[in-house]
């Protein structure tokens, strides 16, 4: 009889204990976000036009940890592993997510973002660059125009704050 007790004790604990999957809803200085990937706070997030300047100064190979905030461009269209933000009317960065363990909305795009992880300097080849195009479902005819490598503003994120 103790043991049933026990065993029952201990999965209720358990049940009890189990990290909830959802995202919570967080809310900031009257901002209201969704989290994806680690719970991550806005306080010390950066500028997109700081960002730039830190992109600027870097080389291929240099990593900088760093947290900024920008309006997301777009997003991967099969399933939200990948986004562009922006720094500039004309220049974005592309970030991706660690270990591919989490995925952005489908709708995202047009959202204000928090992004933090590590930003770097990286050359995409016109393989990789044809399969991101079709992936953000460019017409055909736009993905067969790359035909050289790009040198871009990279992302690895390990949270996203996505206002509400």
């Amino acid at each position: 009889m103790k043991k049933t007790i026990l065993i029952a004790m201990i999965g209720c604990s358990l049940i009890a204990c189990k990290k909830e999957e959802k995202n919570e809803i967080t809310t900031v200085e009257t901002e209201k976000f969704t989290f994806f990937g680690d719970s991550i706070s806005a306080d010390g997030a950066i500028t997109k036009e700081e960002l730039l300047a830190k992109f600027e100064t870097l080389k291929e190979g240099d990593t900088i940890e760093v947290k900024f905030r920008s309006e997301i461009m777009d997003v991967c269209q099969k399933k939200g592993c990948w986004m562009n933000m922006s720094l500039t009317e004309d220049k974005n960065t592309f970030v991706r997510f660690k270990d591919y363990g989490f995925f952005m909305p489908l709708n995202a795009a047009g959202s204000e973002a928090i992004v933090n992880g590590k930003a770097f300097i990286s050359v995409e080849t016109v393989d990789e660059l044809k399969h991101y195009a079709k992936d953000a479902g460019k017409s055909q005819a736009a993905i067969d125009s790359i035909i050289e490598p790009k040198v871009s503003y990279s992302f690895l994120s390990n949270g996203v704050l996505i206002k509400e």
